[in-house]
């Protein structure tokens, strides 16, 4: 078929496009920014430029399709109501798929049912209904907790059973889920697909396993040789259990507050037709853990909630607003290419070149107003596409062996951007280092003159650190 993938640079959607692709489907992909598919190595795959919030965008994209994947969730871009931006994105592709002569919508939803549903659950459930307002047959999976190396959900609880042998938590360590391993959730999607009878129905897809949160973090700690205990009070409400999240695990007080709250509802499984349609050998949860910590002893992870940019990101860079930077240039004896190789590999687990301390410090502020901080790391210590986030920057700029430029993605007064640029000299190399800050008012040009002269420490010594033979 002629498949068209929304949310292709998310952590399901870049999984489920190699998967159609060895199908033998045709596979076309949707991206606000083309430039983060670039490097994917999805030969014969097409990619659209489009946004499912400009429905002018949309025709072009969804010509000639067939079938279309709805991956869209606005709650990881940031904002107060994602849940109206992702009904009002719902209505508007499932229009333009109408007009279009899509066949089929196959949309991944949350799993869970009652009147007491989190704002997060209940619109993922809107959403499959905003599509199913347009006259293209919608398959909806919900699925609860997805485990999988990179999955936000799976990094809060192994984060958790990794830091904290000893952990005092509120009540809904006893809801129970039904997790569900990512390749079972990719066998899904490309079964619904190619299943004429899924089309149009709703289906709740799990594990076969129904646990509780608590077990989940036992279980995982068992797995990466850790005992976890855990005692319960009622005490913490969503907001403070969120709180501590952010500031204990990666994942950011944008994604962890929706997450909380949806911990206080059982999120199981109610009917299982799905199963005898698609039949699959589900992996159990013990074995999904271990293959998504397994991951973690090479270098490389396929995709990353990480992967879906903050609300900063995607603002327009303020090109007509007062620009402040600072830029370094260091020659080196080092090659061009050993020189760039120094700087693809900045942050994460490399560090900064210079200052650590005060890099984490940074983002130990930034976490406590409620930023991404520092502990986002990288998808791969070495390999870097335009998206990939780097501790509280994103890259918006990669040239190989030329140019890296950085995003901040931390709460800011202004919009910022780091540079690196490598060019060949007749000895060796030069390093052109810039820092650019747009200031958003008076507030913007005091913090970048009240910082100048921390800048002048760390943007001058990470220059001579990367390029010192």
């Amino acid at each position: 078929m002629n498949v068209l993938v929304t949310g292709a640079t998310g952590y399901i959607g870049s999984r489920l496009v190699p998967e159609l692709l060895a199908r033998g489907h045709r596979v076309r992909c949707l991206a606000r920014d083309p430039r983060k598919l670039a490097g994917r190595g999805w030969e014969g795959t097409e990619i659209a430029a489009g946004d499912v919030l400009r429905p002018e965008t949309l025709p072009s994209a969804l010509a000639g399709i067939d079938a279309a994947y709805y991956l869209v969730h606005s709650m990881q871009g940031g904002g107060a109501d994602f849940a109206g931006k992702d009904r009002e994105a719902g209505r508007a592709f499932a229009d333009a798929a109408a007009a279009a002569g899509v066949k089929r919508i196959v949309y991944l939803g949350g799993l869970g049912s009652g009147p007491e549903l989190s704002e997060h659950l209940r619109s993922r459930q809107e959403t499959g209904d905003a599509l199913r307002e347009g006259p293209v047959p919608v398959t909806e999976l919900r699925a609860a907790i997805i485990v999988g190396a990179g999955s936000a959900s799976f990094e809060i609880i192994r984060d958790l059973a990794r830091k904290l042998p000893f952990m005092v938590c509120p009540r809904w360590v006893r809801s129970r889920c039904e997790p569900i391993a990512v390749r079972d959730v990719l066998g899904y999607l490309v079964g619904a697909l190619e299943e004429p009878r899924t089309s149009g129905a709703v289906f709740e897809i799990g594990g076969g396993e129904v646990l509780t949160y608590a077990d989940l973090m036992r279980i995982c700690g068992e797995e990466m040789g850790r005992r976890v205990r855990i005692v319960t009070v009622p005490l913490l409400t969503p907001r403070l259990s969120a709180y501590w999240l952010n500031l204990v695990t990666a994942v950011p007080m944008s994604i962890a507050f929706p997450l909380v709250e949806g911990l206080r509802n059982d999120v199981v499984c109610r009917e299982t037709s799905i199963r005898a349609l698609l039949p699959r050998d589900l992996v159990p949860f013990r074995e999904a853990v271990r293959l998504a910590l397994r991951p973690e002893e090479g270098p490389s992870v396929v995709s990353r909630w990480t992967g879906a940019s903050t609300a900063a990101a995607a603002e327009p860079w303020a090109e007509t607003s007062p620009l402040l930077s600072d830029r370094r240039e260091v020659e080196t004896a080092l090659s061009p290419e050993a020189l760039f190789d120094r700087v693809r590999r900045i942050g994460g687990a490399n560090g900064w070149y210079f200052a650590d301390v005060l890099w984490a410090l940074r983002g130990a502020l930034d976490r406590l107003v409620g930023g991404v901080g520092m502990r986002r790391g990288r998808r791969d210590p070495v390999d870097l596409r335009v998206g990939d986030a780097v501790d509280f920057w994103r890259v918006e700029r990669f040239e190989e062996g030329r140019r890296l430029r950085l995003r901040a993605e931390m709460k800011l007064p202004g919009q910022a951007r780091l540079t690196f640029e490598v060019e060949p000299r007749e000895r060796g190399s030069l390093l052109r280092q810039t820092a650019e800050f747009h200031p958003d008012g008076l507030a913007g040009r005091a913090y970048w003159y009240a910082l100048l002269p921390v800048h002048e420490l760390i943007f001058r010594g990470m220059a001579e650190r990367i390029a010192r033979p």
